[in-house]
């Protein structure tokens, strides 16, 4: 969620990331009424980087964060921290954001948990059946605030606390980090099925999180986002059918589909001029929204809609007809 930056991956690549294709959980249960979040991880970073005067290089790092991690970290290497080298570097571009996050924001986790717990409970009532994951706080290589697959989700913090300028404002990004990520643990989408259309597949796999999140917090991810784009509806509706038509186009290259993905989903940090960032999701959030309310069985259409294997039958049952681009585009 809202926390992948430019990563140099292709654009079917990076429609990995959106979705989780296909997991399966380990069944381990978490109880919502003492669910935490773990932090192991954080604070042998923090030793790790207050021990160093906070230039770790990669040795320290290998030795002492990434060989001894468990699970959590070993999610977040692949496409973010990568390997001791690119982190060492990360930390060294910007030692201050790691130090403002040990400091400031590394206390304040602990402080979430009633959050965490009273989301939890909301999606037990939800989804009563499905297992609820995990949750980890790590440091990573400044590109990602978190990510999510089936038995846990674990969540950047030098991203996180760059965002939130205070506690409040941290208590509510972590609840939409929770509640995002936790609907991602539920997904079981083949990924395969759905590159055809990968624009389309990638903003209602996000969407969905979004509209879940919204449905278990009561408030809209993202509200500055939420704004933006409330306020330019007609001209979002415009450009994302355009860009959806160019996304399943064959005869566009490759780097050039990446390109328009790239301008909706997976661009935090990095998002057209003007835009906010990861605008495909508050489409995505629409498009879940109308597919659930036009359901005779609006559980049963949440189920659908964390296993879809058709976007383009999710958008027709939404009700939102986007407009037909003009040839000119």
């Amino acid at each position: 969620m809202g926390g992948l930056a430019k990563t140099g991956l292709s654009g079917l690549a990076l429609l990995a990331l959106a979705v989780t294709a296909g997991a399966t959980s380990n069944g381990e249960e978490v109880d919502p009424l003492v669910a935490v979040v773990e932090l192991d991880d954080a604070d042998r970073f923090a030793t790790l980087f207050a021990e160093t005067e906070g230039a770790p290089d990669a040795a320290q790092i290998q030795k002492r964060y990434l060989d001894p991690a468990g699970r959590a970290v070993a999610i977040f290497t692949p496409n973010r921290i990568r390997d001791a080298d690119h982190l060492a570097a990360a930390i060294a571009g910007d030692p201050a954001a790691y130090r403002d996050a040990i400091t400031r924001c590394l206390p304040w986790v602990r402080g979430t948990e009633p959050d965490l717990r009273a989301i939890y409970l909301a999606y037990r009532g939800l989804l009563p059946e499905l297992p609820l994951p995990r949750v980890a706080m790590v440091f990573g290589a400044g590109n990602s605030g978190g990510t999510a697959q089936a038995d846990m989700q674990v969540l950047g913090l030098e991203v996180l606390c760059r965002r939130t300028p205070d506690e409040a404002t941290f208590r509510r990004v972590m609840r939409d980090f929770y509640a995002h990520e936790t609907a991602h643990t539920f997904q079981r989408l083949d990924r395969k099925r759905l590159e055809a259309d990968p624009l389309l597949a990638g903003a209602i796999a996000e969407g969905t999180a979004d509209y879940l999140a919204l449905l278990v917090t009561g408030e809209v991810p993202d509200p500055a986002r939420n704004r933006w784009a409330e306020a330019r509806a007609d001209f979002v509706w415009a450009e994302f059918a355009r860009d959806i038509e160019k996304a399943r186009d064959p005869a566009l290259g490759e780097a050039q589909r990446y390109g328009v993905f790239r301008r909706w989903v997976g661009n935090a940090g990095n998002a057209p001029e003007g835009w906010p960032d990861e605008l495909g999701y508050w489409v995505g959030m629409k498009i879940a929204a109308g597919y659930v309310a036009n359901a005779k069985d609006r559980r049963a259409a949440i189920r659908e809609l964390l296993r879809f294997d058709d976007p383009r039958a999710v958008l027709a049952q939404s009700g939102i007809v986007l407009p037909t681009p003009s040839p000119a585009d």
